[in-house]
């Protein structure tokens, strides 16, 4: 007998039509002798509409009240899906975040999971009921409602599976699997049939939108065996695993891109021990998040401090950056919101050298210049003009066969 958790988001439930086929699907699973755990979204832009009501109301609507709002999409969900499951004769039984005890933080609208407490989900598991739980959704240690930020029904799906120590976490989404890259992008894009925890932790953090990053995070620190599955066509998906060492890996496994990207100078900054803090220290402290970094010193003493952060925080940023420039005695802040980040991800590139001259004189070959460099042991990514997008991904893409039968192989 098999335990398995499986996840549906909002385009897999996002209507009365759509939770039919979801239900079929779990209760011809569960009549074969699994035991199934479900945990769905909110449909298909409920989430929207409910934070639109907030923003009606309220300009700023309050952060408690906030989630109390928007985790009812959620709860919509699990009770029609249940219905629809009790319909088909398959016994099933819906719980909230907060029924089944989904211990969180206090951090409104992006709280982590601290501890699940699965009695409930295990006893009607053992009495042959399917449990189908509210994704996204939490609660903290004082009763009040939580959630998990956008993608948390991934989080939710994934925490679950650890806690019961299900055989497969299996994510029900509108693409059939993890591709080398987005297929909208580069058509010759290729399905994977499997990807390491790293690889995609990466592919994850650096635009990919298949899954949320904490759960990809969660299922690595707890060896969760994730599936990536279509909801609307058969098929074996992508499995997210441990990186098996006796297995040839390929050079690349993806390649991964984000457009919300800005970046900002301040030139002319004298250069002292400290200066980088008292640059980052007021952006830091309005919650921004930082990416790259470079930092280049001139023969005069004095230094550019470049970095790149989300677009949304742009504005913010550089208006801290202004008003810090005289205090530093630096020259000017400028900045540029039309760039993008363009990354390749592979486990491969810790035995082989050379990737990253191949990617540059790829580029190089297509006149694409490059601003900025970061790299890991196993990413290599650049900052370009974001209108070089899909030239640089198909190109790169093309330059370490992706699309070819040998990568395939290599798999």
């Amino acid at each position: 007998m098999t335990l398995i958790v499986q996840k549906y988001g909002g385009t897999s439930v996002g209507s009365i039509e759509k939770i039919g086929r979801v239900a079929d699907k779990v209760a011809a699973q569960a009549k074969t002798g699994d035991k199934i755990v479900v945990a769905v979204s909110a449909m298909s832009g409920e989430t929207n509409r409910l934070i639109e009501l907030a923003q009606t109301m309220s300009l700023k609507p309050h952060a408690r009240e906030l989630d109390v709002l928007v985790s009812t999409g959620e709860q919509v969900t699990i009770a029609l899906l249940s219905m629809a499951l009790n319909d088909r004769a398959c016994e099933a039984r819906s719980y909230t975040g907060s029924q089944i005890r989904m211990l969180t933080d206090n951090a409104h609208g992006k709280a982590r999971i601290k501890d699940i407490q699965c009695d409930r989900i295990r006893s009607d598991l053992d009495a042959g009921r399917v449990v189908v739980v509210a994704g996204f959704q939490g609660v903290d240690e004082d009763g009040n409602i939580t959630t998990l930020g956008r993608g948390g029904s991934d989080t939710t799906a994934v925490a679950i599976a650890a806690a019961l120590n299900a055989d497969e976490c299996q994510i029900y989404t509108d693409v059939n699997g993890v591709y080398t890259t987005d297929p909208r992008i580069e058509p010759k894009a290729r399905k994977l049939d499997t990807i390491t925890f790293e690889e995609m932790l990466e592919m994850a953090s650096l635009g990919s939108k298949v899954l949320q990053i904490r759960s990809v995070e969660f299922a690595g620190k707890y060896n969760v065996p994730l599936r990536v599955l279509s909801s609307f066509e058969e098929g074996e998906g992508t499995l997210i695993t441990l990186e098996e060492d006796n297995v040839e890996q390929a050079l690349i496994s993806g390649i991964a891109f984000n457009k919300d990207e800005a970046q900002l100078t301040i030139t002319g900054v004298p250069d002292y021990p400290g200066v980088a803090s008292k640059i980052l220290g007021p952006v830091t402290a309005a919650n921004i998040e930082i990416d790259m970094i470079v930092q280049n010193i001139a023969d005069d003493g004095t230094t550019d401090f470049t970095f790149t952060l989300q677009r949304s925080d742009y504005e913010t940023a550089s208006k801290l950056l202004t008003q810090v420039k005289d205090s530093l005695g630096a020259k000017k802040v400028i900045g540029d919101v039309e760039i993008v980040k363009i990354s390749l991800v592979g486990v491969g590139m810790r035995s082989h050298a050379g990737i990253a001259n191949t990617m540059f004189d790829s580029l190089a070959k297509e006149n694409i210049n490059i601003r900025m460099i970061s790299t890991s042991e196993i990413k290599i990514s650049v900052v370009v003009e974001e209108k070089y997008l899909e030239l640089a991904v198909r190109t790169l893409h093309a330059a370490f066969g992706l699309d070819s039968d040998a990568a395939s192989k290599s798999r």
